[in-house]
C-alpha cells in the first residue's frame, strides 16, 4: 500500500471503535447460542471457586465527575450543525472538533470524565487497598474505548509509580514513553539506556512495590502486572474471570487472593458489584 493510504488507515485506526469488520458484523447480530453449544457447556462448564461470606473482594468506583454522572444528551429540532469546543477558565476557546451535521430530531450526547477527580479516585482506592491488604486491578475496555480508556490507563500507571514518574518523568519524555500503553512502554523505552541507567529505572520500579498495593497479576511467572499493557485487562472478560475465581486475583507470589476492582467509570461497574454481593452471601 501507498504511504497515502497508510496515513488514511492510522487516521482513522485513532478514532474507531471495534476493530472489528463492521460489514461482517452486522450478521452477527443474534447473540443466540445454537443447541450444540449450550449442550456442550452443560456438558463442560467453567470451573466455579468456592466463595466466602467474609470475601474482602469488591468493586471500587467514581463517586462523581465521571462519565456516567456528567452525560447529557438532547434530541436536534432542525437539521443543523454543531462543533465541539473546549473553553477554559480563562475565557480561552480551543475547538475539539470542527462543524459537522446533524439531522432534525438525531440525538446528540456528551459526557466528561474530569481528570483531577479521577487522580484523587485512583489515589484513595491505591491507599485502601493497601489498608484492606487486598491486590490492587484496574478493569478497562482500552481496545475498544480508544479515545477514553488508555488516558484513564495512563493515569493510574502514573499514581501508582508516581515515586519513578517523579524521578525520571523528564527522561521518559526524552526517550518518548507513552503511559496511556502502560507500564510495558517504560520497558521497552529504557532498553535503549546504558545499562547502569536501566538497571537504576528497574530498581526503582521494584521499590515501589515494598510501599503500594500489591498488583493483581497478568502473568505472575514473567511478573507482568495488571498495568503493564491496557489491552491484557479487558473489562468483560477480566471481571468474569475474577468472579469465577472465588472472587480473586493472582498475586506476584503466584497464589489467589482477595482484590479490589477498580472501574472508574460507574457505566457499567454496578453489575460486577451485584454479582460479588450475591456470590458472598450465597456462594456462585
Amino acid at each position: 500500500s501507498t504511504y497515502e493510504e497508510k496515513a488514511i488507515k492510522s487516521a482513522y485506526d485513532k478514532i474507531k471503535g471495534s476493530a472489528v469488520n463492521p460489514v461482517l458484523r452486522e450478521g452477527n447480530s443474534d447473540r443466540r447460542a445454537p443447541l450444540s453449544v449450550k449442550n456442550y457447556a452443560k456438558k463442560n462448564p467453567h470451573s466455579m471457586g468456592a466463595w466466602s461470606s467474609d470475601s474482602k473482594s469488591h468493586v471500587s468506583s467514581m463517586a462523581g465527575d465521571d462519565f456516567f454522572g456528567s452525560e447529557k444528551s438532547t434530541t436536534i429540532s432542525g437539521a443543523t450543525e454543531v462543533k465541539i469546543e473546549f473553553v477554559g477558565e480563562d475565557g480561552s476557546v480551543k475547538e475539539l472538533k470542527s462543524a459537522f451535521p446533524l439531522l432534525d430530531k438525531e440525538v446528540i450526547d456528551s459526557s466528561v470524565l474530569k481528570k483531577k477527580a479521577l487522580v484523587e479516585f485512583f489515589e484513595k482506592e491505591i491507599a485502601d487497598a493497601k489498608e484492606q491488604d487486598v491486590l490492587l486491578s484496574l478493569h478497562m475496555k482500552a481496545t475498544m474505548m480508544k479515545v477514553s480508556d488508555p488516558v484513564i490507563f495512563g493515569h493510574a500507571v502514573k499514581v501508582y509509580y508516581k515515586d519513578v514518574f517523579a524521578k525520571y518523568g523528564k527522561l521518559f519524555e526524552e526517550l518518548g514513553v507513552d503511559v496511556n500503553n502502560g507500564l510495558g512502554d517504560v520497558y521497552s523505552k529504557i532498553e535503549s539506556l546504558p545499562a547502569a541507567r536501566k538497571e537504576e529505572i528497574e530498581a526503582a520500579i521494584q521499590a515501589v512495590y515494598q510501599t503500594q498495593p500489591e498488583l493483581a497479576m497478568v502473568d505472575s511467572d514473567r511478573g507482568i502486572t495488571n498495568l503493564h499493557v491496557p489491552s491484557d485487562i479487558i473489562v468483560d472478560a477480566s471481571m468474569p474471570a475474577m468472579l469465577r475465581s472465588s472472587g480473586q486475583m493472582w498475586g506476584p507470589d503466584g497464589k489467589q487472593k482477595d482484590t479490589k476492582a477498580m472501574i472508574p467509570d460507574r457505566c457499567y461497574a454496578g453489575i460486577y458489584q451485584a454479582v460479588i454481593d450475591f456470590c458472598k452471601e450465597h456462594g456462585a
